[in-house]
């Protein structure tokens, strides 16, 4: 366990008599004690930046386990929902099974299909806030804009503007919490004259609502999540699709098929599920769900533990990676019928997992359809009427639709300027890196969902964020019941868990050559968007505190007594109060709970 230790003047070697200096100013005033009982909660303002799911959840986290505090979140959108309310380009869909696609607190027995299309998602997202009243808690059209950390005061000022009346304003808050996401600033690709083409130029993550595709000539420029999704569900009904393709991709069989082929927990189960040939539950099935809740919670434990197994997929060499590639590999043959082209420009030679792993019904299939031209020819430029490739051959297009990503770089929107500096500079100049993937060295009271190193391509967002969100409540009531100020992570304890999770990274498919977003959208270099081990491993990573990995600075200590948060001289015992604990002094709780049968299970 280390302290901050905040700089102080020198007395440059002014003599002290009988506790005064020479100025008869008091240089150690005496200890006080504190006149509040051990477990008592000081106040604290939470300021949170993003209403999707992470910052949705985040709300009922504190709800549950905080008192004495006051939480605002700003979202910068017109509703909640994060990125499933932002992306609306057609067949978007989750690709985790849309039951194990829910906060476990919230379970929904209705969903149409065993994959959630999106506009099922925001409408979930968007009940929750309804029904659980948090829209008091939440700000939308509202968009932090920078955060900077004041040791002295021990608290972050914010810039925040409205997004409706342009009118921008301060706040400030004891804590930060960043729930912006990964997958959330989307960017064009970095295409010469890419701004100069005259027809629609569409991002998938910012579809416009009147963009009509019918019968026109119809480019899509890369074969990620999105992109794979949009092709098939468009294909029918443009005049001529192009689809530019630049890396390789694994395509899975449909999960329902390949969670049955690979003999895993979900095997079983799956037999007593009903659905038809579009996966969609049939309405015998979604009354079964909501009628039977011992065998819907059965299904969803049982699909999870399905979920959990896919790790050893990625571990290079190893058996289960070997027959998942073998029977991969048969399948993308079949669905592109042999076709020797396109087999070569589709079918990877990287390791399965080196990308993120994609379900995509349809999309191999409707790479064969008549209307549809795999080109591999690197771009050189958009023209104003399309796209010239390196041959100097010119592709004329009514539209391009730019499937190419986010920026993942970690690199903030705004400044937040901690004791280091603007994070923004270090995230550009370095490797990114993190704390367990919710904190940083040198950032005093800041807490993030998904940073560096985060477990974003394990499963659902949903139960990461619960896990997450258990993290950062645990350290907020600490700091509010043991008089902490401020607490960062140490710049030795991030580096040492950088250290890991390079030497680890090299025994998976995701540090092989290849272009993905995990490495930053670069071929090689080091992993920073996922997790050094299983979905399991990092949950259990989070299930305790520590401490000695942090830094502290007690209240009092170096500041501006009250105002930092507290009277107590920097003595980092001054929250164990006045003797008597807030345990015996609650009418409403046991205290003498250390006589119960379980009072000797050690906390998980």
């Amino acid at each position: 366990m280390t302290r901050h230790r905040v700089p102080h003047v020198s007395n440059h070697g002014v003599k002290r008599t009988n506790g005064t200096n020479i100025h008869g100013a008091a240089a150690n005033p005496p200890y006080v004690i504190r006149e509040e009982p051990l477990g008592t909660a000081k106040h604290v303002r939470i300021v949170g930046i993003g209403a999707g799911a992470s910052g949705i959840n985040m709300i009922r986290t504190l709800r549950r386990n905080m008192t004495n505090y006051e939480h605002v979140i700003y979202e910068k959108n017109a509703k909640v929902g994060g990125t499933w309310f932002e992306n609306r380009y057609p067949g978007c869909r989750c690709d985790v099974p849309s039951h194990n696609y829910q906060f476990s607190w919230r379970p929904n027995p209705e969903w149409s299909n065993f994959f959630s299309p999106a506009p099922e998602i925001e409408q979930y997202l968007n009940r929750i806030c309804e029904e659980e009243h948090m829209m008091d808690t939440i700000k939308t059209r509202h968009k932090v804009v920078g955060a900077w950390w004041d040791e002295k005061r021990g608290l972050w000022d914010l810039s925040v503007l409205n997004l409706e009346t342009g009118e921008e304003f301060r706040d400030q808050a004891n804590f930060l919490i960043d729930a912006s996401g990964i997958l959330n600033n989307w960017k064009w690709p970095d295409i010469p004259g890419i701004k100069s083409f005259q027809g629609d130029l569409v991002h998938t993550a910012s579809w416009p609502k009147n963009f009509d595709y019918t019968n026109k000539t119809v480019a899509i420029i890369g074969n990620g999540s999105s992109g794979v999704q949009l092709l098939p569900t468009i294909q029918p009904d443009v005049k001529k699709l192009y689809h530019f393709v630049r890396t390789p991709t694994w395509v899975i069989p449909p999960r329902i098929v390949s969670m049955v082929s690979m003999g895993g927990p979900a095997k079983s189960i799956l037999g007593e599920i009903e659905l038809d040939e579009k996966e969609n539950f049939t309405p015998q099935q979604i009354e079964r769900f909501k009628n039977d809740p011992a065998f819907y919670h059965k299904f969803v434990k049982t699909i999870e533990r399905d979920i959990n197994g896919a790790f050893s997929l990625i571990l290079n060499g190893g058996p289960a990676q070997k027959f998942a590639m073998g029977r991969v590999i048969q399948f993308m043959t079949a669905s592109l019928g042999g076709d020797e082209k396109l087999c070569k420009a589709l079918i990877p030679d990287f390791p399965l997992g080196c990308r993120r792993i994609t379900p995509a019904p349809g999309y191999l299939e409707a790479l064969r359809k008549p209307n549809v031209e795999v080109i591999t020819e690197r771009i050189a430029s958009v023209v104003p009427e399309g796209i010239q490739l390196e041959s100097g051959e010119i592709v004329k297009l009514d539209a391009i639709i730019c499937a190419t990503g986010f920026d993942n770089s970690f690199a903030p929107r705004f400044p937040i300027v901690g004791r280091h500096g603007n994070v923004q500079d270090a995230m550009k100049a370095d490797t990114p890196k993190g704390y367990m993937s919710c904190a940083l060295a040198g950032v005093p009271n800041y807490f993030t969902f998904m940073g560096p190193n985060a477990p974003i391509g394990h499963g659902s967002v949903f139960t990461l964020s619960e896990h997450i969100a258990r993290y950062i409540a645990r350290v907020l009531v600490k700091c509010q019941t043991e008089g902490i100020r401020a607490i960062c992570p140490s710049d030795a304890a991030v580096a040492a868990y950088g250290r890991h999770v390079a030497a680890f990274m090299p025994r998976t498919a995701w540090a092989a050559p290849c272009k993905s977003w995990f490495k930053g959208g670069r071929e090689d270099g080091p992993v920073t968007a996922l997790h050094p081990g299983s979905r399991i491993h990092f949950f259990h990573m989070l299930e305790r505190f520590r401490g000695e990995d942090w830094e502290y600075v007690y209240d009092g200590e170096g500041g501006d007594g009250d105002e930092g948060g507290g009277g107590g001289g920097g003595n980092r015992f001054w929250y164990l109060g006045n003797g008597f604990s807030t345990k015996e002094l609650d009418p409403q709780g046991d205290s003498t709970w250390y006589l119960e049968a379980e009072a000797d299970r050690l906390w998980a």
